[in-house]
């Protein structure tokens, strides 16, 4: 009999993507908490998180060096695609379009952990959970 792992069971690597972050503000523990949410969103939807680049100076130019190391890397053979935390990463408006532009130009994907922002409208009353009813007394 075969003592080899069956696909299910061996370690396999999901899609590669690189992260990114515009981190300009706040220490450490922030930009390792940003960090830990990319790594857990690729631990949820199976992908491999190769690497994050950071920008730690405030935006002035599209071509930061951190971001000019991204798109290198988007370049790389399997490589599926750009994480970021939200889209203000990309910085400001003009300069967030752009870098858009050169990552989706890569052939890569560019993957929104938080893409959206919920409104009141979207949002479950105060003290209760999605999916659950508030129970009476019994």
């Amino acid at each position: 009999m075969d003592d080899e792992l069956i696909t299910e069971r061996r370690p396999v690597t999901g899609p590669h993507v690189f992260g990114y972050l515009r981190h300009v503000t706040g220490g450490l523990a922030r930009h390792a908490a940003l960090v830990d949410c990319l790594t857990e969103y690729c631990r949820q939807h199976e992908l491999t998180l190769c690497g994050v680049f950071t920008d730690r100076e405030p935006t002035v130019a599209i071509r930061s060096p951190a971001f000019v190391g991204l798109v290198d890397a988007l370049g790389l053979p399997d490589t599926y695609g750009a994480l970021i935390p939200t889209l203000s990463h990309l910085g400001p408006k003009g300069i967030g379009t752009e870098r858009r532009r050169q990552i989706t130009t890569t052939g890569a994907r560019l993957i929104v952990v938080r893409s959206f922002r919920p409104t009141a409208a979207s949002a479950p009353p105060l003290g209760t959970s999605l999916g659950l009813q508030p129970q009476g007394d019994t």
